[in-house]
């Protein structure tokens, strides 16, 4: 909650009376001079002491996310009407918020702008009202929505017509979820209610030391539990990023950070009723990958950096990788095959060996279920030796948040193709969407290991008794593991079975993704008749 403070907000000038009768032209002097003193700010200094803090005014971040002059403005001269503590001396347009459109690469999208520079960007009945009605506007037009935050709460001095106001802001966030993309940008501090907006929305970025998001500051951390922590550690750009998972990203500058946000918008539909953008690729489609055969090793224990075969196989090597920082275990990206926009989900060896624990399959599913409403098609690498075992996740509930991603495989419609690089063992090889629980098609590598678990693991169980009782049980198991590797877990196994639908040549992958996705392009499925599942949370 923010209270307003006497030095922070100073009276626009009235309009004088005139002394003569009003021209047009003496109203659009007057109307000058009005939105001179919005775009102004409340004081002569105020941009400039938003300068020192650091960080860039509202109109500032909206000049950097949209096409160079694209922005419309819609009530610019909107100003509250609350009375009492003073407010009533201290009425400015645009009350704090900045909101319009614009365009990103020539496609329409929404955006507003907490003007710190006015009353800290506080959200009051009218600023809500504002926001209100551009995300409204959003989803009439079927358009993306970017809100540029910076404001450090309700006003206090408006009381519960404040605190309305974000309940607003709440309902449109969740009846837009899944219709049009909604982006987060974190520019300034986000406390209390006020966080659960950014939570609602599709993507967070935030910027290092000057953004922070927390339910409870750290005064109020401290004075409960003892604990003492700062602003940033308690909620900044790395915590979010690497330790909770809300952010998708963490950036030194508001520039690069927005930069981001342009590129991801260049790669999502406007709503849920399009088609991501395709782009006329330089990049050949029959192109052969020979690079993956020295950088996938065969033997199923040595690591190996899944970004570098993502990098192979998709349009000029580029990539927008969601979360990067946080479950470095799963690899969630969007890229190009062809010009047109896919989703990639990977297990990462070089990070956990690759398996699938909470955070991962958090991670995962939301990135699934994120690519299924926006039609954008979902392309599966697997190389996952299984779930992390261990106390703290049992007790954490593995059970439950590793079906969150089951789930989301499941109930996706979009197109979907799995490819098995190496190993896939137990449980883990059906959530990476395997065919038996739904995947469009199903490939391998022919280093591929498909199987309950591997075979020591499979070997030390079977012949468990055997192997005790032999006199060298190091030669018995060593044979067993051989028997167990030929008869079950060789190439071609889950081949014969009908389990993948062929074994490629690596070096083919990448035209073998864009023949099978052109053919899926036209796929339709139907769910069945709900009103919505009750998927694990």
């Amino acid at each position: 909650m923010t209270v307003i403070e006497e030095r922070t907000v100073a009276q626009p000038p009235l309009a004088a009376a005139p002394l003569a009768p009003a021209t047009t032209r003496t109203r659009l002097a007057e109307l000058e001079l009005i939105r001179q003193h919005a775009h102004e700010g409340p004081s002569p200094g105020s941009s400039a002491q938003q300068h020192a803090r650091g960080k860039l005014t509202a109109r500032e971040r909206i000049e950097l996310l949209l096409d160079e002059g694209s922005f419309t403005e819609i009530e610019p001269l909107r100003r509250h009407r609350a009375t009492g503590f003073g407010l009533e001396a201290k009425r400015p347009y645009t009350d704090g918020v900045v909101t319009g459109w614009g365009t990103v690469h020539g496609r329409t999208v929404f955006t507003y702008a907490h003007d710190f520079r006015i009353f800290g960007g506080a959200l009051g009945e009218a600023h809500a009202a504002k926001i209100h009605k551009v995300m409204d506007l959003a989803l009439a037009a079927g358009a993306p929505l970017v809100s540029l935050n910076d404001g450090a709460g309700a006003r206090i001095q408006e009381g519960v017509s404040a605190l309305a106001g974000y309940g607003g802001i709440f309902t449109r966030n969740v009846a837009a979820s899944g219709v049009i993309p909604q982006i987060s940008v974190m520019l300034g501090p986000c406390a209390g209610g006020a966080a659960y907006s950014p939570a609602l929305t599709d993507f967070v970025f935030m910027v290092r030391e000057i953004s922070q998001m927390f339910i409870t500051g750290p005064d109020v951390v401290q004075a409960v539990t003892g604990e003492q922590v700062t602003h940033n550690g308690l909620g900044g750009a790395d915590v979010h990023a690497a330790v909770s998972g809300v952010a998708a990203g963490a950036y030194d500058d508001e520039a690069s950070c927005l930069e981001d946000v342009r590129h991801l918008l260049s790669l999502l539909p406007p709503n849920n009723r399009e088609l991501p953008p395709r782009e006329e690729p330089f990049d050949d489609p029959g192109r052969r990958c020979d690079a993956l055969l020295d950088l996938v090793p065969a033997e199923p224990n040595q690591a190996y950096d899944m970004h570098r075969v993502i990098a192979e196989l998709v349009d000029d090597g580029d990539c927008f990788e969601v979360q990067p920082d946080w479950a470095a275990n799963l690899v969630c990206a969007l890229a190009r095959l062809d010009g047109h926009v896919v989703g990639i989900v990977a297990n990462q060896p070089a990070a956990m060996a690759g398996v699938l624990d909470i955070d991962a399959s958090e991670k995962g599913a939301r990135f699934v279920q994120f690519c299924d409403a926006f039609n954008i098609p979902l392309v599966t690498l697997v190389d996952v030796p299984g779930f992390l075992p261990g106390v703290g996740q049992e007790h954490e509930g593995i059970i439950r948040k590793g079906a969150k991603l089951l789930y989301a495989y499941c109930n996706a419609t979009v197109p979907r193709i799995s490819l098995v690089l190496r190993k896939a063992y137990g449980g883990a090889y059906i959530v990476m969407d395997s065919r038996s629980i739904g995947a469009d098609l199903a490939l391998a590598w022919p280093t591929n290991e498909i199987a309950v678990m591997g075979a020591e693991g499979a070997a030390n169980v079977v012949f468990r008794r055997e192997i005790a009782a032999s006199d060298d049980p190091d030669a018995v198991r060593a044979q067993r593991i051989k028997e167990y590797k030929s008869e079950l877990m060789h190439p071609y196994y889950a081949a014969e079975r009908g389990l993948v639908d062929d074994v490629i040549d690596p070096r083919d992958t990448r035209a073998v993704l864009i023949r099978s996705l052109a053919m899926l392009r036209a796929k339709h499925a139907e769910l069945p008749s709900r009103k919505h599942g009750n998927q694990p949370v």
